[in-house]
């Protein structure tokens, strides 16, 4: 497969597989959390490196380089979240009638504490490619922090599909925090704005003049338009946790 349709392949691939493995881990009995982060914390440090060297060439393989050791760190705080090492302050969930700021504030020191560690992975990768040329790791890593954000705000305010059956028992606090109703004010905002970027992105993607331009666009395009598509499956009654049932039978077959 070459020109254009490898890194749109080569995106959906990794998204759907790092989210797989994500889950599979999780959905171990609890005594592995730790063994599973320190692996983590191994590649962690491995791809900070490969990023760094990386960042330096003008190539198609850097490009890809980049985009993965990206995938790789923002994948360690995926599982310090989801495996509750990183979280917040409030682990219990909120009460009915909690409504307002008041409910804000209570969301927010559930995830505090991540998101401290996302700000402080961005500092990470921005220094891995301080002044290089090749910044598709950053530029991954922000599409990603700029998605979830979205999705959490969204997720908080109010949509038809929640998607809760995705979270591991020990997060079910989080469930309280979700809202669910036909719409909300900021969701026309994350489509339009996400989607507006998107096109920019793909009109650099196709109009690439060299092979390093050409990766770069379009694994950034087609991450972003994955997190289009992962808003859009907030409104749509479609199960996508069906995609990752692969990842999710431990929950069947161990208990904590």
């Amino acid at each position: 497969m070459t020109g254009f349709g490898f890194p749109t392949a080569y995106a959906v691939f990794v998204w759907w597989f790092s989210t797989g493995i994500i889950l599979f881990l999780d959905r171990l009995p609890r005594r592995t959390f730790r063994w599973s982060m320190a692996a983590a914390t191994v590649v962690l440090l491995a791809a900070l490196y490969w990023m760094h060297t990386s960042a330096f060439a003008l190539t198609s393989g850097a490009a890809y380089t980049g985009f993965t050791c990206a995938i790789l760190v923002w994948g360690w705080l995926e599982m310090s979240f989801l495996m509750g090492y990183i979280t917040g302050p409030r682990k219990h969930a909120c009460a009915e009638r909690c409504t307002g700021w008041r409910h804000f504030l209570h969301a927010s020191q559930t995830v505090i504490h991540n998101e401290i560690a996302t700000a402080a992975g961005a500092g990470c990768v921005l220094a891995a490619t301080w002044q290089a040329p090749n910044r598709v790791a950053l530029g991954t890593f922000l599409i990603l922090w700029g998605m979830r954000l979205s999705a959490k705000l969204n997720l908080f305010l109010g949509v038809p599909n929640l998607g809760e059956t995705l979270l591991p028992a020990h997060l079910s606090y989080l469930r309280s925090f979700f809202r669910r109703r036909p719409m909300n004010m900021l969701f026309p905002f994350s489509i339009l704005i996400s989607a507006t970027i998107t096109g920019i992105l793909a009109h650099r993607y196709m109009t690439a003049e060299d092979a390093f331009h050409g990766a770069a666009y379009g694994l950034l395009t087609s991450l972003l338009a994955l997190g289009v598509l992962e808003h859009g499956l907030m409104v749509m009654p479609l199960p996508s946790e069906k995609l990752w049932n692969w990842a999710r039978r431990p929950a069947r077959t161990f208990s904590p």
